[in-house]
Formats: structure tokens, sequence, C-alpha cells
């Protein structure tokens, strides 16, 4: 009898553990579609934005290097000048890079991966 009631709570224990492991599996493969959508929507959100960027840069940039060409009469002084400008800015930029880029992304991603 006290055999019987051992299996019957054992079982029970085993049916437990097992619904257990089942939900607690579940609710970790939805945290990693969450999480792994948050970070793909705002990584596409990111390259969206920065490809627009990147279209006024360049056309902007062609745009003041030839009106710099046109007031020294020579377009490839105006390229140069442009060019130059942005030489000067990546240098900054490799120097903060840190504090600019690395700081701000880490701290997102630290956001999406810990809060959630």
């Amino acid at each position: 009898m006290a055999f019987d009631k051992i299996k019957e709570n054992t079982e029970n224990i085993q049916d437990q553990a097992q619904a257990y492991f089942e939900s607690t599996a579940s609710y970790y493969k939805l945290w990693g579609f969450k999480v792994a959508m948050k970070s793909t929507t705002m990584i596409l959100k990111f390259t969206l934005i920065l490809l627009c960027i990147t279209m006024v840069l360049l056309f902007g940039s062609i745009a003041t290097a030839l009106a710099i060409g046109t007031y020294y009469d020579s377009y490839a002084i105006g390229f140069l000048i442009v060019g130059g400008f942005y030489l000067v800015a990546t240098l900054l930029l490799f120097l903060v890079k840190e504090k600019v880029i690395e700081g701000p992304i880490l701290a997102k991603f630290s956001e999406i991966f810990f809060n959630d």
C-alpha cells in the first residue's frame, strides 16, 4: 500500500517535471524569437536610414565639389577639397569611435537583450 502511494507520487512528480521543462523550453524559444526579431528590425531600420543618409551625402558632396570647382575654375580642386574634408572627418571619427559609436550601440543591444 505504501509502495503504491510512493509510486503514484513519483509518477506525479515526473509528469510535473516534464511539464515544467516543456514550458521552460517554450518560453526560451519565444524569448529568443522576440530578441531576434527586435534585433533584426533595428538593424533593418538602421540600414535603411544609413542608405538614405549615404545618398544625401553622395549627391551633396558631388554638388559641393562641383560648386567649389566652378569657383576655383578646376573641378579637380573641388573634388580634392571635398575628399580632404571627408578624410579629416574620418580621422576625427576614428579617434572618438568608442564614445560616439560603440557606446550607444552596446547600450541599445544591452537594453534589448537584458531588459525584456
